[in-house]
Order: structure tokens, then C-alpha cells, then sequence
């Protein structure tokens, strides 16, 4: 066969074929303590959520809905949208789609033509690079990792970056993968940035539920100059556990969303319908489960970080998602500034992930798949328990 260019332009997901590989492993009987995918291992969708798709089934809720999402899940999510502070968006405003990775690609694919550029803060989502390759478009990227991850200092950066000729910038935070919350001051040196080159903004919020600290994430659509330049998007998968329910959603300005609504019709035609009417109810009935969850997800940060400080390993301390960035170059400072990590043929990141798998059956994802070579991400939605066993494992092998 012959296959198309788009296709040869991109590579598999680095998470699926982590994974993939720990899933391999399990089925010969070995022990994994997989830490590499942004599933949630030990908190089920709330039962409350679960029944309601339930009676969504016995009410004959089986069939087409509207593209664009079922009325009252579309008013159920300005209301969460009015209630951050995006008082900009209706529900003519509002695409439910199936999983917030389909929203995105619908942006992509709206916006960018060929060549058209497209900026990334990293470390970043594996998917935007490829989804902007799938869309013909081109890559700028803007490393924050030698800042701890923080934004602030890197808005000169960013400013180099930045010009006329971008079409979009993409903003995640709570940001997978390294948890950071970029703060206020951060995010108007974007909205400056954003205003003087006439610039979109895509705001990916999916955690923006799960923070610690008592920190509160800003939605950058918030902002004066930007009610009108940013696409909010936003899903169930994270913050209500619904990681395999496939229910996601973005706002955008209203001829955005007529346009998107052709990619929408002619691939997904809509997200399911029962899943949608089960979206009602974690919106609105799910507050307690909610922070239940987010409480024992820093709870296990605080574990996590004390435990490689045991190690004499230091990490940025996240403020948000549950995704740890590890330092594996030789020693940290080459961690935060190395773009060039590397041991052999290979990444150092990489030959260290492959390594943890093999040897100390730990799963992880290398920080190039990110944009950040000499870092590995960890995912700590998984027990304290298993957790504190990939810890000691790893250190165990001398990974540490």
C-alpha cells in the first residue's frame, strides 16, 4: 500500500506504546508498576455518574443526538464555563465531542493550513506535536524546563518565538507533563504576546479540577483582549474519572465553531448519548468525589517528592494533574538545561526508561516524547502502595 505523506509524518504515541510494553509484560506474568499513562488506576467513575448513564440506557437515550451535544449537557457546561470566569461563551458556543483529544484535533484541523506555525510551550502533550503535523502545519517550541517548568521567566522566550507569521499557541495548565500552574503574571505576558500578533490561544484546562496548595488555576480566556482569541477546551476524562467514557468539549468564538462543525459532523457526528447525559451529572453532583480524589492525589505528590529526596533526587514539586517530572540526566543541572542528553544511540531519557522497564519493571514515559530530553515523566494516579514500590525499585537498580 501506499501510504499518505501525513501519516510518515508523525510517530505512535510514546504513552500507548509505553504502555503497550508494560501490558506485554503483565501477560507473562511480570509485575509492572506502570506509572506511564494518565489513567486513573484506583478511583472508579462516581456511582452517581454510573447511574445516571444507566438510566440515560433505560430511557431509550441510545440514538443520534444533536452534532454539537444534547441541549442540557451544552447549558450544564457554560454554566461550569461562566462559573471559571468565561462569562464570553453560550451554548452556540459549545462542541461536546468523544474525549477531549477529538476537540483538539477538530481545532487543528479548522485552523492550520500548510505550513501555518503553531507554538508549544514544553515540556508538552505528545499529541499537539502530531496533530499539528496531521494538519500540515509547523513547529515552534519554547523550552521551560530549565525554569523548573515555571512560565514567567520563559515569556522572553517566548516572546522570540512568537511572531506575525504564528497562528496558534497552545497553553495547558495544569499541564501534562510536568503539573505546573502558570500563574497570573504568566499568563498576561501570553495575553501581550498573544495581542500584538494577533495570535489564537488554545487553553487545554482537562486538569484544571486537580490542584494542590490551595492554588487556583486562571482560565486565560478570562483575561481582557482574550474573550475572543481563545478556544477553552476542557473534558470528564481527568477531574471525574471517566478516562474510558470518551466525553470531552471546547468553546470558541461561535464562527469557529460552524466551521469546526463540519470536521465534527463528517467523522464523530456526535458523542454518545448516554455518555452525555451521564456528563450532566458529573458537572453538577460530583463536587465531593471530586475533591476526594484530588486530596489524595496530592497526598501522593507530597509522598512521591519526599521519597526521592530520601534518594537525594530533586524535583519541581508539582502544582497541579498528577504527572511528576524526574531529572535522569547525570546529574540534575544537566537535566534542566541538556537538549542533547544522550547514551549511546539513544536519548538518555530513553535508555533510562527502557532500562526502568526491563530490569526494574517500572513504566515511564522518556521527556523527549515531550520535548524535554534528560527528564522522565511519572503518573502518580495509581495507590501509595504501588507508588511507593516503583520508588524502590528504581533504586533498587540504581536508577536513582
Amino acid at each position: 500500500m501506499d501510504f499518505a505523506a501525513r501519516v510518515d509524518r508523525i510517530e505512535p504515541s510514546a504513552t500507548v506504546a509505553i504502555s503497550n510494553k508494560a501490558s506485554e509484560l503483565e501477560a507473562e506474568g511480570v509485575d509492572v508498576v506502570d506509572l506511564s499513562v494518565g489513567d486513573i488506576v484506583d478511583f472508579d467513575t462516581p456511582e452517581n455518574v454510573k447511574q445516571a448513564a444507566k438510566d440515560a440506557l433505560d430511557a431509550g437515550h441510545t440514538g443520534y443526538t444533536p452534532s454539537n451535544g444534547i441541549p442540557e449537557l451544552k447549558s450544564a457546561i457554560v454554566d461550569k464555563l461562566h462559573g471559571d470566569g468565561l462569562s464570553q461563551y453560550g451554548t452556540e458556543n459549545v462542541v461536546v465531542t468523544p474525549g477531549g483529544k477529538q476537540g483538539l484535533f477538530e481545532v487543528f484541523q479548522t485552523l492550520i493550513d500548510d505550513g501555518d506555525e503553531v507554538v508549544l510551550l514544553d515540556p508538552a502533550w505528545v499529541s499537539y506535536e502530531a496533530m499539528v503535523k496531521l494538519s500540515d502545519g509547523s513547529l515552534k517550541r519554547v523550552d521551560t524546563a530549565q525554569y523548573d517548568f515555571a512560565l514567567e521567566p520563559a515569556l522572553d522566550d517566548l516572546a522570540e518565538a512568537v511572531s506575525d507569521d504564528t497562528e496558534i499557541l497552545v497553553v495547558n495548565s495544569p499541564g501534562n507533563p510536568h503539573g505546573a500552574v502558570y500563574s497570573d503574571e504568566a499568563l498576561e505576558g501570553v495575553r501581550d504576546i498573544a495581542v500584538e500578533h494577533d495570535v489564537t490561544v488554545i487553553s487545554d484546562e482537562i486538569y484544571k479540577e486537580i490542584t494542590y496548595d490551595g492554588v487556583e488555576p486562571t482560565s486565560i480566556g478570562t483575561l481582557d483582549g482574550m474573550e475572543d482569541r481563545t478556544i477553552t477546551l476542557n473534558g470528564f476524562s481527568k477531574a471525574y474519572a471517566m478516562t474510558g467514557w470518551r466525553l470531552g468539549y471546547y468553546a470558541a468564538p461561535e464562527d469557529l465553531v460552524d466551521q469546526s462543525g463540519k470536521i465534527h459532523g463528517h467523522s464523530v457526528t456526535c458523542a454518545v448519548n448516554f455518555v452525555q447525559h451521564a456528563g450532566i451529572e458529573a458537572l453538577e453532583n460530583t463536587d465531593e468525589a471530586v475533591e476526594e480524589m484530588r486530596s489524595a492525589f496530592e497526598d501522593r505528590r507530597d509522598m512521591l517528592v519526599d521519597l526521592f529526596a530520601e534518594h537525594d533526587k530533586e524535583v519541581p514539586t508539582p502544582e497541579g494533574a498528577f504527572y511528576l517530572m524526574l531529572p535522569v540526566a547525570d546529574d540534575d543541572s544537566e537535566a534542566r538545561s541538556a537538549s542533547d542528553q544522550s547514551s549511546g544511540d539513544q536519548p538518555r531519557d530513553v535508555a533510562w526508561a527502557e532500562e526502568a522497564i526491563e530490569t526494574a519493571h517500572v513504566a515511564t514515559v522518556p521527556g523527549s516524547a515531550f520535548g524535554t530530553p534528560g527528564w522522565v515523566r511519572l503518573a502518580y494516579a495509581n495507590s501509595e502502595d504501588r507508588l511507593r514500590e516503583g520508588v524502590e525499585r528504581l533504586a533498587e537498580h540504581d536508577l536513582l
